[in-house]
């Protein structure tokens, strides 16, 4: 008797270690999203945690039907390092490409959204529009 408890134990142990690795650490997607930077802020009660959003270029429809409302891309990240963050921070405003890791769930420590911004590939510091900033 003793020996099927913990034989079921292990087995539950076995099944949540999986399931808690393949939803918050294992690695969905990676990839790179292009756009004006919008705004980037640390913020959170327990923990303190870097947020930002990405605009991207172009623009969907929201709704099935005709003249439903429009609305820009927006891709909302996570920022681990503080180096990438502190650097983000001063670039408000300005087109950019930015590498990221999606994961299956978010954590606490680790940000709201399940993607997680890990590098800078490129900033672009022209003006698309011509109007002095």
């Amino acid at each position: 008797m003793k020996k099927g408890l913990w034989i079921t134990v292990l087995l539950a142990i076995l099944v949540l270690s999986g399931f808690i690795f393949f939803k918050f650490y294992f690695v969905f997607g990676e990839g790179v999203k292009a756009g004006e930077l919008n705004y980037i802020v640390r913020k959170g009660v327990i923990f303190k945690t870097y947020e930002g959003k990405l605009i991207q270029s172009g623009f969907r429809s929201t709704g099935k039907t005709a003249g439903s409302t429009i609305q820009s891309y927006e891709f909302e990240f996570s920022v681990e390092n503080k180096e990438i963050a502190d650097s983000l921070m001063l670039c408000s405003g300005k087109n950019m490409e930015l590498r990221y890791k999606e994961y299956n769930g978010a954590l606490p420590w680790r940000g709201f959204s399940k993607y997680v911004v890990y590098e800078i590939v490129s900033i672009d510091d022209k003006n698309p529009t011509g109007f002095p900033r």
